[in-house]
């Protein structure tokens, strides 16, 4: 099955910026689209941002104009700038793809592990 794993996270000034990646490994066929997502303590996990196979993006009204998502091939990276305090959260990448499942593939959702991102002075 396809893995993934985030880095990047750690703690960052208001105003300061931050870079997370995301790297796709294993029985890739295909990935249709990778994103980020991020949940804070009591609050339900949103979309932050995401890009499809075209290169289409879309972002979350609250990071827009502040954060970049792009992705080269198999990794996806989220660039964060002007961090605010309630940027804080877990982030986790995610992936539509197509693995390999012995003689044949099966389309799945792929979650990271999540990184820590803590914006505080």
């Amino acid at each position: 099955q396809v893995q993934l794993v985030e880095s990047g996270g750690g703690l960052v000034q208001p105003g300061g910026s931050l870079r997370l990646s995301c790297a796709a490994s294993g029985s890739i066929v295909s990935i249709d689209s990778m994103a980020w997502y991020r949940q804070a303590p009591g609050k339900q996990r949103e979309l932050v941002a995401n890009i499809t196979s075209s290169g289409e993006t879309n972002y979350a009204d609250s990071v827009k104009g502040r954060f970049t998502i792009s992705r080269d091939k198999n990794t996806v990276y989220l660039q964060m700038s002007t961090l605010k305090p309630e940027d804080t959260a877990v982030y986790h990448c995610n992936a539509v793809v197509k693995e390999w499942m012995y003689v044949t593939w099966a389309r799945a959702v792929r979650w990271g592990q999540g990184t820590q991102v803590t914006v505080s002075s």
